[in-house]
């Protein structure tokens, strides 16, 4: 799938998780919140980020691409940790160490959760394509402005991030997840070396009619949707 697809897959599934989430309470406590409407869209933004992740072993990726050289060469050095693209970091022993990182910081440091929350924004922003095309350092500017701005204006609305490390554990799985449904899956079970795939006539390829016609404005549609069913105010008839 295309970096623009894994961010809306990324925020539709935490937009439809979030009211199961925050009811398994007693199991996610961190979870609690989720569905408050500034963290309810603070989730969707983390989670759609999150699902870059996996890519930043590709270093023509649009997550190496999202901050400049710094991404860039941070991708260099994952693809060669992880064994070259769709290994490693496409598969769940990678998504559940995201998730518990992310956490992890969350709990240890106030600026280093900070610092989690602003990458994960700023990967969502590129993945829309939130920049000027042909243009990689003006569009790392551009990134770095609008995050920054969008995390204030978060950090103004009292958002919390108790949830944090379930969101971007959550988006990390939805883009193994898609690629899964694609021509080459992934290795779900790394370090073992079986993929897990759909059939070659159904898997999708990626960046084809199917996902640019269909599944794109598709997982569009729907986040808008689940937003309004989420965010609307409850009305009371008679």
């Amino acid at each position: 799938m295309m970096g623009h697809s894994h961010a809306l897959s990324g925020a539709l599934v935490w937009l439809a998780a979030a009211p199961g989430l925050a009811a398994l309470t007693p199991l996610t406590p961190f979870a609690g919140d989720a569905l408050l409407p500034a963290e309810l869209i603070a989730g969707a933004l983390v989670c759609a980020g999150a699902a870059m992740l996996p890519d930043l072993d590709h270093p023509s990726a649009t997550i190496a691409q999202t901050f400049g050289p710094v991404t860039w060469l941070l991708s260099k050095v994952v693809n060669v940790l992880a064994g070259g693209h769709r290994h490693a970091t496409h598969s769940l022993l990678f998504c559940v160490a995201a998730g518990a990182g992310a956490h992890a910081l969350a709990q240890w440091n106030t600026v280093a959760r900070d610092v989690v929350v602003v990458l994960m924004i700023g990967l969502a922003l590129r993945a829309l394509a939130i920049g000027v095309p042909g243009r990689t350092i003006t569009s790392a500017v551009v990134n770095v402005l609008l995050t920054t701005a969008i995390f204030l204006i978060l950090g103004s609305l009292g958002v919390g991030y108790g949830w944090l490390g379930l969101a971007v554990g959550v988006g990390a799985l939805a883009h193994v997840v898609g690629d899964c449904l694609t021509e080459r899956g992934c290795p779900v079970l790394w370090p073992l070396k079986g993929r897990w795939l759909l059939p070659y006539k159904i898997g999708f390829k990626t960046g084809k009619a199917f996902e640019q016609r269909l599944l794109a404005p598709a997982l569009s549609v729907a986040i808008v949707v689940l937003l309004y069913l989420r965010l609307m105010p409850e009305v009371t008839l008679g």
